[in-house]
C-alpha cells in the first residue's frame, strides 16, 4: 500500500523510528496484536508490562493510520456528552463512563512515565458556531459541575477574542483536562516503550486472517509466517474489515484533511491561550498551534476515499473563513487520511472468545484509544470490570450489506453536512 496522504508536518518532524528487526518464520506468544496505532501499541505495552509475551504486527509502519495523521487534539470524553450518556444509560453507567473517559488522562500518564517527547500542551476549547450551540454548551458545563464536580470554563462571546482571533464564534467551553500533542511522535514513543518492556514489533507485514481454535488458542496467518497466540487484539480500526469482515460492517471511512502553514509571526495572536480548538459544526473545523508556531488546521471532509488533487487548496478556504488575516499564508504541508466512524459515533469495543477488538473511535480517539488498549490488557490479566464499561456501549452494523453500506451512510452524512450549510 502506498502512502500518498502522509506528506504531513508530523512525518517531516518525526523522531527516528524504531530500528525493527525482521521477524521471519513461525512464532509463538501469549498476545498477538494487529495494528501499530495508539490502541495496538498501548495494548502491547500494557500487556508486556504485565509479563505477557507480545508480538505486534503492523501492515505498513508504526503510526501509518489515523494515529500518525490526526489533528493532534486531546478531547476528554466521547462523542456523546456526559448528560446524553446519563439520559441513555442511567446514572450508574454514566458514572463509570465519566470516570474512565473524562477524569482519566492515560496519554499524559504514558508521556510522563516514559519521557515521550511529543510537544504536549494543555487546554482544549470547544467553540460554538451558533448561539444555540453556545446555550447547549452552557447547560452541559453547569451539568458537569453540578453532577460530577468537573470544572470547565464558559467563555462568553465577548471574551472569545482572548482565545481565538476570529469573530465567528458565539462563545465556547475551555477544558484544561484536554490539550494537544504531536501524535506521530507519541506513537513512536509508545512503540519504543513497548519494545523496551519486551514486546516484539514487526512492521511491513500483512495479517490475512485470524484462525480461532476450539481450545481458545489462535493463529495469525501473515504473508510470511504463522503467529500462534493465546490472545489476539485486533486494533486495525479503518482496516478491520480486511482481517475480520464481519466487524467491518460496523464502520464506514470518512476522509479528513489537514494543512500546516509555515511558521507564523502572529501565531500567538491567532490563539492567545495556545489551546486546541474544535468547533460545534457537524463537519467541524479543528485547529491548533504546533510547537514551532505553525497553524495546523483541519476542515471539510469527503466521503470518497479519493483525495482532492490539491489538499492544500481544498482546506485553505475553511482556514480563510475562520482566519481571514492569514488567508494567503504559505502552506508547507497538506495531508489526510481515513477515520472509521460508527453509526452512533461511539467506539465499538469487545471480545469474542480470546480475540479482543477496538475500533470506530469516530474522530474522537486520541485519548480513548490509549485507554482502550490498557483496558484490554487489564481484561486479559483477569480484571474486566473497566473493560466491560466500554464494551457495553451499544453498537450496530450499518445497513445495506457490502455493496450499499457506504452509499447509504454517505447519504445520511451528506444530509447532516447540508444542515451545517443551511444554518
Amino acid at each position: 500500500m502506498t502512502d500518498p496522504l502522509n506528506h504531513s508536518y508530523y512525518a517531516a518532524t518525526a523522531h527516528p523510528r524504531l530500528d525493527l528487526r525482521d521477524i521471519d518464520g513461525d512464532l509463538e506468544c501469549d498476545v498477538a496484536v494487529i495494528g501499530g496505532g495508539f490502541t495496538g501499541l498501548s495494548a502491547a505495552l500494557a500487556c508486556a508490562e504485565r509479563g505477557f509475551s507480545v508480538i505486534l504486527v503492523e501492515r505498513e509502519h508504526i503510526g501509518f493510520g489515523a494515529s500518525g495523521r490526526n489533528g493532534g487534539q486531546l478531547i476528554p470524553g466521547l462523542r456523546w456528552t456526559a448528560s446524553e450518556l446519563e439520559e441513555e444509560f442511567g446514572s450508574e453507567r454514566a458514572d463509570a463512563l465519566f470516570d474512565l473517559c473524562w477524569r482519566a488522562n492515560p496519554v499524559k500518564a504514558r508521556i510522563e512515565k516514559h519521557g515521550i517527547d511529543c510537544d504536549l500542551k494543555t487546554g482544549h476549547l470547544e467553540a460554538a458556531w451558533t448561539p444555540t450551540d453556545f446555550g447547549t454548551m452552557q447547560r452541559e458545563a453547569a451539568y458537569l459541575d453540578r453532577r460530577f464536580n468537573y470544572q470547565t470554563y464558559v467563555i462568553a462571546k465577548t471574551k472569545m477574542a482572548g482565545h481565538i482571533a476570529s469573530p465567528l464564534y458565539h462563545g465556547g467551553i475551555h477544558d484544561l483536562q484536554g490539550g494537544h500533542f504531536h501524535p506521530l511522535n507519541y506513537t513512536i514513543g509508545l512503540a519504543k516503550a513497548a519494545e523496551a518492556a519486551g514486546a516484539r514489533i514487526w512492521d511491513g507485514e500483512r495479517v490475512n486472517r485470524i484462525v480461532e481454535f476450539s481450545d481458545g488458542s489462535n493463529e495469525l496467518i501473515t504473508d510470511r509466517a504463522i503467529v500462534g497466540a493465546r490472545y489476539v487484539i485486533d486494533a486495525t480500526d479503518n482496516w478491520i474489515g480486511d482481517v475480520e469482515p464481519d466487524l467491518g460492517r460496523y464502520t464506514v471511512p470518512i476522509m479528513n484533511y489537514n494543512i500546516a502553514t509555515a511558521p507564523l509571526a502572529n501565531a500567538d495572536e491567532l490563539l492567545p491561550t495556545d489551546a486546541a480548538v474544535a468547533d460545534s459544526r457537524f463537519v467541524l473545523n479543528y485547529f491548533r498551534l504546533s510547537a514551532d508556531r505553525r497553524l495546523i488546521f483541519g476542515g471539510g471532509e469527503r466521503y470518497s476515499q479519493t483525495p482532492p488533487r490539491d489538499i492544500a487548496a481544498f482546506v485553505r478556504p475553511f482556514m480563510a473563513q475562520i482566519f481571514p488575516q492569514i488567508a494567503e499564508a504559505k502552506i508547507d504541508y497538506a495531508w489526510g487520511g481515513a477515520v472509521a466512524v460508527t453509526m452512533n459515533r461511539l467506539p465499538h469495543i469487545g471480545r469474542r472468545g480470546n480475540v479482543f477488538f477496538a475500533h470506530g473511535f469516530s474522530g474522537h480517539g486520541a485519548l480513548v484509544t490509549t485507554l482502550a488498549g490498557e483496558l484490554i490488557a487489564e481484561a486479559m490479566a483477569g480484571t474486566a470490570e473497566r473493560f466491560d464499561v466500554l464494551a457495553g456501549l451499544p453498537s450496530h452494523p450499518f445497513p445495506g450489506g457490502t455493496l450499499l453500506r457506504r452509499p447509504l451512510a454517505t447519504l445520511g452524512l451528506l444530509w447532516y453536512a447540508l444542515r451545517d450549510r443551511l444554518g
